[in-house]
């Protein structure tokens, strides 16, 4: 049996979880998220929990068990609290301005680089900090991933867009010279 799949998911009060042979509905305070079901998996709510079961004990479906009971509790603390990813910006002339729902960004271009936000996730700024939040774990992760592409930190001066608390592995640059 999953570890993580044979622990049952709290329901807390305000969240309603409407289970569909083909679909799964969570409700809360902030939205509402849908997740399909997949193949061979049941959801089943009893009470103020919600039990995820396999139908054998096949690889490919023991992979899948802890996989939609993860994505059912992440639902579920999404509807409640939200998820958020924390950037910073580092580099001489770095900057980030909000551009009605966008974000527009100085990375070192020869021109701003315009960022459209999708819907869903919004973005806070804080001089050189982005918080990238929203009610979807996979969609902040992907937003905040994609806005770290646009200039990743360089190894040798760490300039660049990063997530909060991660380290850099620098480099020493030229060594060869001699003195």
């Amino acid at each position: 049996m999953s570890r993580v799949g044979k622990q049952p998911i709290a329901v807390p009060s305000g969240v309603t979880i409407t289970v569909d042979p083909d679909t799964i509905t969570v409700a809360g305070s902030k939205g509402t998220l849908t997740q399909f079901t997949m193949p061979d998996i049941t959801v089943a709510q009893e009470g103020a929990e919600v039990l995820v079961t396999r139908a054998n004990d096949d690889p490919k479906v023991r992979a899948k068990h802890g996989l939609m009971r993860s994505l059912i509790n992440n639902m579920v603390v999404g509807v409640t609290t939200g998820f958020s990813k924390k950037l910073e910006i580092n580099g001489v002339g770095y900057r980030v301005a909000a551009q009605g729902a966008d974000l527009k960004l100085n990375l070192g271009f020869s021109h701003d680089v315009i960022f459209k936000m999708p819907v869903g996730v919004t973005a806070a700024i804080e001089g050189t900090n982005i918080t990238v939040s929203g009610i979807s774990k996979q969609q902040v992760g992907q937003v905040a991933a994609e806005i770290r592409a646009l200039k990743k930190p360089e190894p040798y001066k760490g300039k660049g867009i990063k997530y909060e608390g991660e380290r850099i592995i620098r480099k020493s640059g030229k060594s060869g010279k001699e003195k």
